[in-house]
């Protein structure tokens, strides 16, 4: 378990499914308000961080629908609406993932997620929504390409964003999955990702945190992309 107190937020990332998924809490530090991103599974793991930091989580957003990040969702809103709370609302992601999302129950088991569930989101997001983590706002980035609804959430006034299989430290996303496509991922990237400020620190859907500026020095595939290589300032 990893986390980190940024200067209005705070997060935790467990990591979830056989996949090593990383199913972030996301929540405001002043009242303990927040969201689960990406909740792919081991759904106990994340109820019992919810429960023992005694977080009000108001809803769940998925960066992109593929499994091993949303096929926990369901069973976590129904937990948690078990456990007392109002049903919270699932946000995101774009549209054009919905085939995925249909597709959770059936393709859950060939990867030992035999508790993912389909899903239809409560509200679709598209490129320039605005989401709310407690009362900080994240405005969303719609970056097609590891899957066609892939978004990633960016907060400008703590300098964080949530980048899903987008990008990673060091690497970016697979392309080579159905509805994947490179060429989109490479537009997203080089036109919406790396057009964030360099010291925006990223948690990714796998691995480590890093930041735009990291990673536009050091990452390989980054400069492939751009055919252009970046130094340290």
């Amino acid at each position: 378990m990893n986390e980190r107190k940024l200067k209005l937020i705070e997060y935790i990332v467990v990591e979830v499914t056989p996949l090593q998924q990383n199913a972030s809490l996301i929540f405001e530090s002043s009242t303990g308000k927040g969201a689960v991103v990406d909740p792919g599974g081991d759904i106990p793991k994340i109820l019992d961080i919810i429960t023992d930091r005694k977080l009000i989580i108001e809803k769940i957003l998925l960066t992109h629908g593929h499994v091993d990040h949303a096929g926990g969702a369901s069973k976590l809103r129904d937990s948690l609406k078990r456990n007392g709370s109002l049903e919270i609302p699932i946000e995101g992601p774009h549209i054009a993932d919905e085939p995925l999302l249909n597709s959770l129950s059936e393709i859950g088991p060939a990867y030992g997620l035999t508790e993912a569930r389909s899903i239809r989101p409560d509200r679709w997001l598209t490129d320039g929504s605005k989401v709310e983590i407690g009362s900080i706002p994240f405005k969303v980035l719609h970056c097609p390409g590891h899957s066609p609804g892939s978004v990633v959430f960016y907060c400008r006034e703590e300098k964080f964003a949530v980048t899903g299989d987008v990008i990673f430290a060091g690497s970016i996303g697979r392309t080579d999955l159905p509805f994947s496509d490179p060429r989109a991922l490479a537009a997203s990237i080089k036109n919406k990702v790396l057009t964030l400020p360099d010291d925006v620190l990223f948690l990714p859907g796998h691995g480590k945190l890093s930041s735009i500026g990291e990673e536009k020095v050091s990452n390989f595939l980054v400069h492939l992309i751009t055919k252009k290589s970046y130094k340290r300032k």
